[in-house]
């Protein structure tokens, strides 16, 4: 086991934390739309208000957030990277 400190930079704790509520938001975006739809809300309500809202978050969201995981995924590898060329000097 290592005893190494892992010390992520702000930029990856913002993505990460950022990855996750997107992706949280999205997930109940979309259950909220399908048991409005299996409840039997009409059509015409969906189109009207902030439902449109929230079927857009559950559309863009998921890979929006997938996005992010992959950008937090390279500069980590990117960092660990960098780490391990500076111990070896």
């Amino acid at each position: 086991m290592s005893t190494e400190t892992n010390n992520p930079s702000l930029v990856e704790k913002v993505l990460a934390y950022s990855s996750l509520s997107i992706i949280a938001l999205a997930i109940i975006s979309f259950f909220a739309t399908l048991i409005a739809a299996l409840v039997g809300v009409e059509r015409q309500v969906l189109a009207e208000g902030f439902w449109p809202v929230v079927t857009w978050i559950g559309y863009v969201g998921l890979p929006i957030g997938f996005v992010l995981i992959m950008t937090l995924l390279i500069l980590t590898r990117r960092r660990r990277k960098r780490e391990f060329l500076n111990e070896q000097r």
